[in-house]
């Protein structure tokens, strides 16, 4: 995409005026009949209400504050990805969305950042539009919780797929625990200071972490998992 389009995807709305936004899909009834709820409501201005093939041209031509897509199908969670890549600065709002475990994950990656479930109102939905456009994440309890265990999840794969500390690191490691200073660790193995600096730096890189401090905690952790049976 040109700069011209990725500009003209920019969202631009009038001082004082209701959000604009775009209601995107597949199936008629839903999309004019959310948009026909939406506009009798008043707080936004709904724009268009389009299927998901057609929205990114209509998106460039009205350049909405925001994208409220159908998140049900594939169709919609294609778009929300597309956006998202195209034209970060839009908020993506998905509603007609399944609490199950995949589906909510399937939104996130997809970069939507409010879900409204099958069972949301208009109220529940154009609060979940302002709130995103005030940088707000607008998700049920049970979303939360199960977008937080995604993360955490996501967060041990990383932990643990983190490449073992060699020898010569592992010694490194042992005498940060032990609260040497960089100068006194390279007077203690002999080293160049910058030798430990450099060890240091692949520590913390290795570990996912970003202070000496929490060396000591990390390889507590797994200590078997991170200490190489040989090398320098």
């Amino acid at each position: 995409m040109g700069g011209s389009e990725r500009a003209a995807l920019r969202p631009m709305p009038g001082a004082g005026a209701a959000p604009r936004i775009l209601v995107a899909s597949d199936v008629l009834l839903y999309r004019e009949g959310l948009a026909a709820s939406l506009r009798r409501d008043g707080r936004l201005d709904v724009a268009a209400a389009a299927s998901c093939a057609e929205s990114f041209a209509i998106a460039l031509r009205l350049a909405p504050c925001a994208l409220l897509v159908d998140a049900s199908t594939a169709a919609g969670l294609a778009l929300a990805r597309r956006f998202h890549a195209d034209s970060p600065t839009i908020r993506l709002i998905g509603f007609g969305i399944s609490e199950e475990g995949g589906d909510v994950i399937a939104c996130a990656e997809a970069g939507l950042v409010a879900f409204v479930d099958r069972n949301g109102t208009i109220d529940v939905l154009v609060a979940a539009v302002l709130g995103a456009l005030r940088g707000e994440l607008a998700c049920s309890p049970r979303v939360a919780a199960m977008m937080c265990d995604r993360l955490a999840s996501l967060a041990v794969t990383r932990t643990d797929s983190a490449a073992p500390l060699t020898r010569r690191e592992s010694q490194v490691a042992a005498l940060i625990a032990e609260g040497l200073s960089n100068k006194e660790i390279a007077v203690d193995l002999r080293i160049g200071p910058a030798t430990v600096k450099n060890h240091v730096h692949n520590i913390l890189e290795k570990l996912n972490v970003r202070r000496r401090a929490a060396i000591v905690s990390r390889l507590r952790e797994a200590p078997r998992a991170r200490l190489a049976p040989a090398g320098h």
